[in-house]
């Protein structure tokens, strides 16, 4: 059975404002084969974003002169629980393309990492609610009458969802995923979402139609060779967390994750077993996969 793609990639980022190497920083893994078609893989830590976002494009363009098809995950989330478009306003479809437009219209990210995310968050409110939430948590220093340092109390927003279908949906078992609207905060994926989709906008806007994002571009669905051949890169959304990954002597854990990440998939698609982790879930209702595919996203491999 034909692979897929000829390589993977996984990007860990950050919010993190500051220049910064090592953990919690921005760590690229690839694996990829080698002249024998041996599947072999290396990382890359990079101190800013914008470096990141450079890096990614490189890769991306040499793979593309090889003529390789690349699978590309991001380790945040690529949309919004279902609402949150026709809260803001957002009038354009599909709700997932107007909500990245504003993004990238609001988000300020300067090659030094100083970043506007938590202004960002607060205007989000206000335009939704006019209250402090459903984004939460900030250093005191950014904390203002549209966004606290904690989390509202229960009730706040209950026509609000705080986590999306994926998300619900790993959360039955061991792992808990953080929500979108946490901002501050151990393991929290806010900032990350804000900062990140814009940068993903942009790749694929160097890309052109050689790129396409998943399942937004392309439908939640299984996925063959036919589907994928007019493209060099196929963008997702990844939770590392979702396998196990031991760090190697001399590993940082986030190293550890894109490597581990990036390998996981390569092994699916040499075992032909990638296409279906395109699809949806068996007994995935209509409703469900229209709201995944218009403006929430899923999780490869939930």
């Amino acid at each position: 059975m034909a692979r897929l793609f000829d390589a993977y990639i996984i990007a860990d980022w950050t919010a993190a404002e500051g220049k910064k190497l090592g953990e919690n920083s921005v760590w690229i893994g690839v694996a990829k084969r080698d002249v024998r078609f041996r599947l072999y893989s290396e990382t890359h830590n990079v101190a800013t974003r914008a470096e990141g976002e450079a890096l990614l494009a490189s890769l991306l363009a040499d793979h593309r002169k090889r003529g390789d098809r690349v699978l590309v995950g991001f380790d945040f989330s690529l949309g919004y629980p279902a609402g949150t478009a026709a809260r803001l306003g957002l009038k354009d479809t599909p709700a997932w393309s107007a909500l990245w437009k504003f993004l990238a219209g609001n988000i300020v990210d300067k090659a030094d990492n100083t970043n506007n995310r938590y202004q960002v968050a607060a205007k989000m409110n206000r335009l939704m609610t006019d209250e402090a939430w459903p984004f939460w948590g900030a250093p005191a220093k950014q904390a203002q009458r549209w966004l606290t340092t904690t989390k509202p109390p229960a009730g706040a927003g209950a026509d609000i969802t705080e986590f999306r279908a994926t998300e619900n949906a790993i959360r039955k078992g061991r792992l808990q995923p953080k929500s979108n609207w946490q901002m501050h905060g151990a393991g929290a994926v806010g900032g990350q979402t804000l900062v990140g989709i814009p940068a993903v906008r942009r790749l694929l806007e160097k890309l052109g139609p050689s790129g396409a994002v998943w399942p937004f571009g392309t439908g939640w669905r299984a996925l063959g060779t036919d589907d994928v051949e007019p493209l060099s890169a196929l963008v997702v959304e990844v939770y590392p967390s979702m396998w196990a990954a031991t760090p190697n002597p001399g590993e940082f854990k986030d190293q550890a994750q894109v490597r581990v990440t990036a390998e996981h998939f390569a092994k699916l698609d040499e075992a032909g077993d990638l296409e279906k982790a395109f699809a949806p879930p068996k007994g995935a209702s209509e409703d469900l996969i229209a709201q995944v595919e218009q403006e929430e996203g899923w999780i490869l491999g939930a």
